[in-house]
């Protein structure tokens, strides 16, 4: 009898370790799961610049989620993703794009990983030095973008006369609008 408690003992001990190995595995596999998410988020936004630069609207709104909203850089630019593929579409239809180059990104993930924000400092011929934020969710093991917005950096130091120059073409514009 003695031999046969030993065995299965035994065999509960390497039970035991073996379920143990196993989450374990299973825990490493989505550590690393998790760290190349930051690796896909990056290929995600790279993936929006490029197909925007070749004016691939397909690809561009494919990496968005349906429920995206995307925010430019005038006060009035908040998009739903259908109003901003109707903005877009006739742009790229034409074969006319924008283009944007990164000079600097970081990425951050939520403590499940299903949740991605970041803030990247873009380059454009047009604007010059611009940032993008925004929040990416993981859709079905995919990421997309649940929300970009793009703003164009203004130093401290001029603030106050780009805040003028802005009331000031408010106040313009309402007098238009008013007559």
């Amino acid at each position: 009898m003695k031999s046969m408690r030993r065995i299965t003992k035994g065999s509960s001990v390497k039970r035991r370790l073996k379920s143990a190995f196993i989450g374990m595995c299973g825990l490493c596999v989505s550590a690393m799961a998790m760290a190349d998410s930051p690796k896909e988020v990056e290929q995600v936004l790279d993936t929006l610049h490029s197909s925007a630069a070749k004016a691939d609207g397909h690809l561009y709104f494919s990496l968005f989620s349906k429920d995206a909203v995307f925010i430019g850089t005038d006060a009035s630019e908040r998009w739903s993703l259908a109003a901003f593929r109707s903005f877009a579409k006739p742009w790229f239809d034409q074969g006319k794009g924008w283009t944007y180059h990164v000079t600097q990104r970081h990425v951050y993930l939520s403590s499940d990983g299903n949740v991605a924000w970041f803030d990247e400092m873009l380059s454009n011929q047009s604007y010059g030095q611009t940032r993008g934020t925004g929040v990416l969710l993981q859709e079905q093991g995919q990421w997309k973008i649940i929300q970009y917005h793009l703003t164009i950096p203004v130093p401290n130091e001029i603030a106050k006369d780009v805040v003028k120059s802005i009331r000031a073409h408010q106040q313009k514009k309402s007098q238009v609008n008013n007559k």
